[in-house]
């Protein structure tokens, strides 16, 4: 099946091949929605948008709402819970995309809504939107984080890759929700485009909404004031900040007092994948985490600013962005003291190809480990009291993708864990 549909496409311009198969991924959305009678209407529906901090957005405005007593549904790159903060069902994402196909979202909350749910947090993203998997999510609120440089390729240019994020905001415009919110970055023109979106409550946020802000490396955390009540959250940097103010600011469009999120944050569980801390009795930091862009990768490295930087760097996917590997490696070999470059995820793309791209854009020798495993393995051999070892690019991906739809299981926590194991041994 894969072959075939990689054949079909080898044969069609992108924009041809999207175009014919556009009516078949709306129809399966229509269906769905119908064989599970409409259940987005009978929940308060929560998109969350953007190129970064989609993930680590979705599981702050869900512990807020837990805090505050609901029944949460959630879909996201991570993983599928439904339930409340006494007892929640937790399914690790294991499709490999953000919100899976064919119907399944709408499946999803049809069986959240027969459990009690009275709220939904869905991870959306432009892939999702081109095709047609957002239709009939009934939105109350749509969260935009950001738009930085990605799947450019896939979309054609920066400006069509907003317009498909942009359908996610046409659609919360559709919705028959009432009162409708747009929960958005006013730090830049594509946030400020969200914000003009016709809905009741257009809701700015930026780092400038936070007082006296603190960030901890030693303790991987970051505290802030926000409208005279402190928040203490177990999360890196200012993007961390950034995350939590858009987190705080969808409780309070559906009623939750600031107190409340203040202390759903600070209990905040960790968050898979994203800034990660791994213990195991080792006195550096290992941290894992996505990065997929240029621009994650700066604010992580800059999170951890003060310590001597071990860097285990792959590069997202084979076949697409291929502008950001030299990119990629410049960064890495400009804050970090030591660079190991791996394989990812190559798909059907020579993997050496891929790491070679990234070395083009350092000045210093890189140490290439393709065995992944052995690239972390020797990350945290190296790594010295007081340093950090930070794995970028899988996060919580279950799988390397390998040519020809190979998939090898994988993940990158457990096997930081199972090294640094070996290692205190």
């Amino acid at each position: 099946m894969h072959f075939v549909k990689s054949f079909i496409r080898s044969l069609l311009p992108r924009s041809v091949y999207r175009a014919l198969t556009a009516p078949y991924h709306a129809l399966w959305a229509f269906i769905a929605a119908v064989r599970y009678g409409f259940p987005a209407r009978k929940l308060v529906v929560i998109g969350v948008t953007g190129t970064k901090g989609k993930s680590t957005v979705s599981e702050m405005i869900t512990a807020v709402l837990l805090e505050a007593g609901y029944n949460v549904a959630v879909s996201s790159t991570i993983h599928f819970k439904m339930g409340t903060k006494e007892q929640m069902e937790t399914r690790r994402n294991l499709f490999k995309m953000t919100l899976p196909g064919r119907g399944f979202i709408q499946k999803f909350l049809h069986e959240a809504v027969r459990k009690g749910a009275t709220h939904a947090v869905i991870e959306l993203t432009s892939e999702a939107a081109v095709q047609y998997r957002h239709l009939f999510l009934s939105l109350d609120a749509l969260v935009f984080t950001n738009l930085e440089k990605e799947h450019i390729e896939s979309h054609g240019s920066m400006e069509k890759y907003f317009q498909a994020k942009f359908k996610l905001g046409k659609a919360l415009e559709r919705s028959s929700k009432r009162p409708r919110a747009i929960i958005a970055t006013n730090e830049s023109e594509y946030g400020k485009r969200f914000l003009a979106l016709k809905v009741e409550q257009q809701i700015p946020f930026a780092l400038q909404d936070a007082q006296d802000i603190v960030l901890s490396e030693t303790t991987n955390s970051c505290a802030f004031v926000y409208k005279d009540v402190s928040f203490e959250i177990p999360q890196p940097g200012n993007f961390s900040v950034r995350n939590a103010l858009a987190a705080i600011k969808v409780g309070e469009f559906v009623g939750v007092p600031v107190k409340t999120a203040a202390s759903a944050l600070a209990s905040l569980a960790r968050i898979p994948g994203r800034a990660e801390r791994i213990e195991a009795g080792q006195d550096f930091t290992a941290i894992v985490d996505y990065a997929h862009t240029p621009d994650s990768l700066q604010a992580l490295y800059g999170a951890y600013a003060s310590q001597r930087k071990i860097c285990v760097l792959g590069n997202t996917g084979g076949g697409r962005d291929t502008w950001k590997r030299p990119e990629m490696g410049r960064i890495a070999d400009e804050l970090c003291a030591e660079v190991i470059l791996t394989d990812e995820d190559p798909y059907d793309e020579n993997p050496e190809k891929i790491v070679n791209d990234m070395a083009a854009g350092m000045q210093r020798k890189p140490r290439i480990i393709m065995n992944r495993r052995e690239a972390i393995a020797e990350a945290l051999k190296l790594a010295k009291k007081g340093d950090a070892v930070l794995i970028t690019g899988k996060g919580t991906d279950p799988y390397i993708m390998q040519a020809q739809g190979k998939k090898l299981p994988w993940s990158d926590a457990q096997v930081v864990r199972e090294e640094l194991e070996k290692l205190l041994k």
